[in-house]
């Protein structure tokens, strides 16, 4: 702990602020609506966001202190939309769900501990991971720049101080960014403040029920969703970024903490995208070794969201969602270019790469499984297609 003092700097704090100001505000809803679909009073929500938050906490901080390694955890957002359109479609208790989720654990456990999961990832060339990468975020990218349509002001004013930024000290462009744009909002009066208290969240225990109606409805779609569109272009970022981590252990820690909070409604954690974008790219630290500091800081904020729910909470509701949309696009460029360029470097790939890319971007759902994973099996089909036998055909 003491060199995690000496490593972290306001870009590496800054970048675990935005990571969970971007991974909070851009899913907290869709939570709520899962919750609310089994029959949540406002105590057992406040259970589940006591639990997530320390999963995600522990999950996030204790790894990247042992590994000195950005290790980003996060809540399943795809699987969070999935148990809010099954949930209401059922009518299933909150029993029911929480021995769905304790089932999904035990299966995510099961690829970590096996390490099939690994070994999948290992047969997918960097181009496709890169592109799958760039695709997932490039969408925040989009968004940012879209928020311009019902706040141009503000967006310009964020860009045009992360441009100067970068011009003269780069390594503090996001920080400064962001501090210009919580001014801008505060002198406008734009911050919404009466969601603010202070309270300590109270986990409430719910005995679970096992059943197959759930795990056919919940438990299975919940796995699929959460290994297909969250662990597979979380990888992907870990690789992109250069890390060589411990996959298999870090997904079964996060299936090990699934099953211990999920009577309390932890319904799914898993590897992060998007937020381990902001944190493992250069923007956090100018050192690689030390980044693990940024993640740790994240870490540090969501116990900080599972203990205070209510008032964390408030804090980080209160932002404009313009700038929330913002300072992730922005956060996220390098990492956008980086995907990019390792993707389309090799010729070879560039055509499956690019397809890749497309796919994943595009958002398409089908099978209620997200684009991420489509873009991965259209991008494989692609390089397929275009290299299979090609040595036997031009070998002399």
């Amino acid at each position: 702990m003491p060199s995690f003092f000496r490593d972290v700097n306001l870009p590496a704090a800054t970048a675990g602020f935005v990571a969970v100001l971007v991974g909070f505000t851009s899913s907290v809803a869709i939570v709520f609506q899962a919750a609310q679909a089994f029959g949540a009073t406002p105590e057992l929500i406040t259970s589940w966001m006591w639990a997530l938050g320390l999963g995600m906490g522990l999950c996030t901080a204790v790894p990247s202190l042992v590994l000195r390694q950005p290790v980003m955890v996060a809540w399943s957002t795809p699987g969070a939309a999935v148990l809010a359109t099954a949930g209401l479609a059922a009518g299933f208790s909150m029993a029911e769900a929480v021995g769905a989720f304790m089932l999904c654990a035990a299966m995510i456990v099961l690829v970590g501990a096996t390490g099939w999961f690994e070994r999948v990832m290992n047969r997918i060339p960097m181009a496709l991971a890169a592109a799958l990468l760039a695709g997932v975020l490039a969408r925040f990218g989009l968004q940012a720049f879209g928020a311009a349509q019902s706040d141009w002001p503000l967006v310009v004013l964020m860009l045009l101080t992360y441009l100067i930024g970068r011009r003269w000290a780069p390594r503090y462009a996001v920080p400064l960014t962001l501090l210009v744009a919580v001014a801008w909002v505060l002198v406008q009066g734009r911050l919404q403040t009466s969601a603010l208290t202070l309270a300590w969240a109270r986990p409430v225990f719910t005995q679970p029920v096992f059943t197959v109606a759930a795990f056919v409805s919940l438990a299975l779609p919940l796995f699929i969703v959460t290994m297909a569109s969250q662990n597979l272009p979380g990888v992907a970022a870990i690789r992109a970024a250069g890390y060589a981590m411990p996959i298999s252990r870090i997904i079964t820690l996060t299936g090990v903490a699934t099953l211990v909070l999920a009577p309390f409604g932890a319904f799914a954690l898993n590897l992060s995208a998007i937020t381990a974008a902001i944190c493992m790219g250069e923007e956090a630290h100018a050192d690689r070794s030390k980044r693990y500091s940024a993640a740790v800081v994240c870490g540090l904020l969501y116990l900080a969201i599972g203990l205070v729910g209510a008032a964390v909470t408030g804090v980080l509701l209160a932002f404009p969602k313009e700038l929330v949309l913002a300072i992730a696009g922005l956060a996220l460029l390098g990492s956008i270019g980086g995907g990019l360029h390792a993707a389309l470097q090799d010729e070879r790939h560039r055509e499956a790469a690019l397809i890749t890319f497309l796919v994943t971007l595009s958002g398409v759902v089908l099978a209620g499984i997200g684009s991420a994973f489509w873009g991965v099996v259209a991008g494989a089909i692609a390089l397929f297609v275009q290299q299979y036998g090609i040595r036997k055909h031009t070998t002399p």
